[in-house]
């Protein structure tokens, strides 16, 4: 049974810096899509970045988040990860990890993916 759990998320001044957490079971992360995705209340979802699992690929940022969030992954731990550097008061949302094909959904969207976890919230407030 395929499951990813987010942790990580809490509340910080902009700024500041949180670390997201993707820990996947159920399948092995090598060669596998990982993504992570966020959405703000009454605001679309947005794809927020994306590795494809090979180490010749570059990682995807969406143009919000690029320089200031940095994803990476440990297989042996079946973990992906999400560094938030700078973060701003517009990052505020629930944030999501998510299966991908090649990153194409997190790309182009619609941001549809096969599997998802329960999200965990980011608030940046002063």
């Amino acid at each position: 049974q395929v499951q990813l759990v987010e942790s990580g998320g809490g509340l910080v001044q902009p700024g500041g810096s949180l670390r997201l957490s993707c820990a996947a079971s159920g399948f092995t992360l090598d060669y596998t899509a990982i993504a992570w995705f966020r959405q703000a209340p009454g605001k679309e979802r947005e794809g927020v970045s994306c590795d494809t699992g090979d180490a010749d690929a570059r990682p995807y940022y969406a143009d919000s988040v690029k320089g200031r969030f940095t994803i990476s992954r440990d297989n042996a731990k079946n973990t992906v990860y999400l560094q938030m550097d700078s973060l701003k008061p517009e990052d505020t949302a629930v944030y999501y990890c998510a299966t991908d094909k090649a990153c194409i959904a997190t790309m182009f969207g619609p941001y549809d993916y096969d599997y998802w976890g329960q999200g965990t919230q980011v608030t940046v407030s002063s």
